[in-house]
């Protein structure tokens, strides 16, 4: 019978190595990383090994990034119209004019009636290319409604028109008021989600640290909003919102309605983790000093579970912001002059219309890649917070 290998003993000045999975052979100087590393940078490490979590987290901060400036960014008005261009199709940025390199410049474009469809041709002017204006004096605008500005990043040529996306039914840039829209469509979600925070921590907190008959009543009220289909809820609570009521009410009212159905779900959660964390031993030291229930509760249970509250907000975003926009296309929620990427799709519910002008529809782009980009945060931040992993 062959003999096992005597056990090597330790060495305690022998150094530890790391090998990475790329067959990277790092010396960290006789440290464990993993061990030894605090928890936001070990936190942070793993979330950077999810390329597509941080695409979407750079994404996302551009977005959100771009939202106080969007009268600077949009070269139009979000209502202004030019009744001349009805549906004009989407302007191409050139370069080269006979080529020879010029300026980025569009085209202006003509219209001209179409007797056998009965609608308007555009058709490009290549003989005059028209310089597209940067950081210059546009369209006058109430940034954030409080001061007179003229400002713009991109301003249409003089004289000439620039629909990088093309125009709608009433004339109107499309592009701009996809900008416009972001403002709405994504605050709606940060409103709703702070909402549906406060309520589901704060029942969720007592539930599971209380028990007894104040989890039975939380229990019931979340099987009760549970039971309850969660469209035709949203249908019926939006239309009750009078439709006399300012553009800001009705998105407030909105952001609320959709708080006060997103929350169950979080205080659920939260309600498991305390019954399991209320029985540790720090949270009986802090019972037996002294501490109050609330201070217990927001101090030493509450952020041992952030990781979870995290990463649930992050994926209970996207939901509200499809929960305004189905409303707006149904024209339940935000209606018009305001505008949303909702609003914006209620115009394409024509099928003739999207046939023959499919650039009205593009709002349905950045809802798709904002939806992905906040799942795709969502499950970086849940590999990289779950101390298991």
């Amino acid at each position: 019978m062959k003999h096992s290998d005597p056990i090597k003993p330790i060495d305690p000045n022998e150094r530890y190595v790391d090998e990475r999975p790329d067959d990277e052979v790092i010396d960290t100087g006789g440290a464990r990383p993993d061990l030894d590393m605090p928890t936001g940078k070990l936190i942070r490490r793993r979330f950077m090994r999810h390329k597509l979590a941080v695409i979407s987290g750079l994404f996302l901060a551009f977005l959100y990034l771009c939202i106080p400036f969007v009268e600077i960014i949009a070269p139009y008005g979000p209502n202004q119209r030019d009744a001349e261009h009805l549906y004009a199709p989407p302007q191409v940025v050139h370069l080269f004019h006979e080529g020879s390199l010029v300026a980025p410049f569009v085209y202006p474009t003509v219209a001209k009636p179409d007797l056998e469809s009965f609608q308007w041709k555009y058709e490009e002017d290549r003989t005059t290319p028209q310089p597209i204006r940067f950081l210059c004096l546009g369209e006058p605008y109430q940034f954030w409604g409080l001061i007179e500005g003229r400002f713009h990043i991109v301003c249409p040529p003089e004289d000439g028109t620039l629909f990088l996306l093309g125009a709608d039914r009433l004339g109107r840039d499309v592009f701009t008021r996809l900008v416009y829209g972001m403002r709405v469509s994504l605050t709606v979600g940060l409103i709703g989600i702070a909402i549906s925070l406060l309520i589901g921590v704060t029942l969720g907190g007592m539930a599971g640290y209380f028990g007894g008959w104040v989890d039975s009543i939380v229990q019931r009220m979340i099987e009760v909003i549970r039971s309850l289909p969660e469209l035709p809820i949203w249908l019926a609570l939006s239309a009750a919102v009078p439709p006399q009521w300012s553009p800001v009410s009705v998105f407030l009212m909105i952001s609320i309605i959709l708080g006060l159905l997103d929350w169950p779900g979080l205080a659920r959660a939260v309600r498991s983790k305390l019954l399991s964390l209320r029985e540790e031993e720090f949270v009986r030291a802090a019972e037996l000093i002294g501490a109050k229930p609330t201070r217990i509760i927001r101090t030493h249970l509450i952020p041992n579970f952030m990781s979870h509250i995290v990463v649930s907000a992050s994926l209970s975003i996207p939901a509200m912001i499809l929960g305004e926009t189905a409303l707006s296309f149904l024209g339940l929620g935000l209606r018009p002059p305001a505008v949303s990427w909702g609003v914006m799709l209620n115009d394409a519910q024509d099928l003739t219309v999207i046939e023959f002008y499919p650039w009205v529809a593009s709002a349905m782009i950045p809802v798709i890649l904002v939806v992905l980009a906040f799942n795709f945060l969502g499950d970086g931040l849940r590999d990289a917070m779950d101390p298991y992993s």
